[in-house]
């Protein structure tokens, strides 16, 4: 494996005689700001080694699960089919009606010369990846690569952008990370921000101890459920099928409302489905908008039809008419947004509704390089007594939503 540079707080990790070019790091401890800082400093001048990965023969999925179903539909749109799926439940699962059609093994059943021959996109983001790749190299499998790595190099032709490769950091930019490092409102949000960093530019795997990496939260950390009102209205911008919906009627009270932007069409049939499904007096507090959410209003191009992928994309067919937040004219009391890359323009939107009525935010920043420090930076700049954390929830660069909470609000 790739060494790099010890620091005060961390190490290498892994096999030093296989050189990989996704390397892995473990941290003893939580950085406060200044090891932040020198923490910075360091990765800015790791070399990235990975890039975008063409499949240049056969291809199989490694992971059956959510993820791996949707590596599939990916890579049937692109037209590529893969050989096979590998999953340590195949038996379990192999007569399933997701898997029809395809071979699904194993990891004991794969032959030799198919993993001599096949590239491996490992289609898991809900533990380390790192050391899944380095366990199947020992069994066998000569290419192995994260799948996100695989469909970064069909971005023009599908839009789906969660393996993009940040470039070089310039001086300025590290001015500005160095300054929301400092922002954040605890130490764990600095050990999620490095964490996002280092797989962005160097493609590293950085773990520190004690930071947990929890998917089973997303948009309700602990410090969003303290803050939540029973009353709150809630924006749920990229409603897609309900999920983030119905988990806050859970955590609110029969006073709570919500309000759905979904552009979408299936998507929002599907939430418009799920809203027909809730009891009278849940439907009652529930609106639909089929509406994408912009800095302006105006007139953009949509790559619809991929479920939650779907977004903004020159690729796509369909024009649509955007709206602001502003102009929705609401008062909420939590904001999600989750626009596959459309965030930082739909939070300009609605700065005034912001100002106004003082939200709980939750946004994701992992669909494009936004998400290194301008939304960060946005926030700092437009939120007064605002506090800002950073959680990653799932593995490779994914997963990372930047919450912001009114000071009056936090207990």
């Amino acid at each position: 494996m790739m060494k790099t540079s010890p620091s005060a707080i961390g190490q290498d990790a892994g096999h030093p005689d296989v050189e990989h070019a996704y390397p892995s790091r473990w941290f003893g401890r939580v950085p406060d700001r200044s090891e932040a800082r020198l923490l910075l400093a360091e990765l800015a001048g790791q070399p990235c080694r990975a890039s975008a990965v063409v499949p240049a023969g056969p291809l199989a999925i490694y992971g059956a699960g959510t993820f791996g179903r949707m590596a599939l539909d990916f890579l049937r749109d692109v037209g590529v089919e893969p050989v096979l799926v590998v999953d340590a439940r195949a038996e379990q699962i192999r007569g399933s009606d997701a898997w029809q059609g395809i071979e699904l093994l194993a990891p004991h059943e794969v032959p030799d010369r198919v993993k001599s021959e096949a590239l491996l996109a490992v289609s898991i983001v809900t533990a380390p990846v790192t050391p899944i790749m380095e366990e199947l190299q020992g069994q066998g499998w000569r290419h192995v690569v994260p799948f996100y790595d695989v469909a970064e190099s069909f971005r023009p032709a599908h839009p789906l952008s969660n393996g993009w490769f940040a470039d070089s950091l310039q001086p300025a930019d590290l001015v500005e990370i160095a300054g929301c490092l400092d922002a954040w409102a605890d130490d764990l949000s600095r050990a999620h921000h490095l964490s996002f960093l280092a797989w962005r530019l160097a493609r590293q795997e950085w773990q520190f101890a004690g930071v947990p990496v929890d998917n089973s939260n997303r948009f309700f950390i602990p410090e969003v459920r303290a803050a939540l009102a029973g009353g709150d209205l809630f924006l749920d911008g990229g409603a897609h099928h309900g999920s983030v919906s119905a988990a806050f009627l859970e955590a609110t009270g029969p006073d709570s409302r919500i309000v759905a932007f979904e552009p979408d069409r299936a998507s929002a049939d599907q939430y418009s489905a799920w809203c027909a499904s809730q009891p009278e007096e849940r439907r009652s507090r529930i609106e639909l908008l089929r509406t994408a959410l912009d800095a302006i209003s105006r007139t953009r191009r949509f790559h619809g039809g991929l479920g939650f992928m779907s977004q903004f994309a020159q690729s796509g067919t369909q024009e649509v008419l955007t709206g602001t937040i502003d102009a929705a004219g609401i008062a909420p009391g939590f904001v999600k947004l989750h626009l596959e890359g459309g965030e930082l323009d739909a939070l300009k939107g609605g700065l005034a509704t912001f100002t106004a009525a003082r939200p709980i935010l939750a946004v994701t920043v992992y669909h494009n390089a936004d998400g290194i420090w301008r939304t960060a930076g946005w926030l700092r700049e437009n939120l007064e007594g605002y506090r800002l954390f950073m959680r990653t929830h799932s593995w490779c660069g994914t997963g990372a939503v930047i919450y912001a909470l009114p000071d009056e609000r936090m207990s």
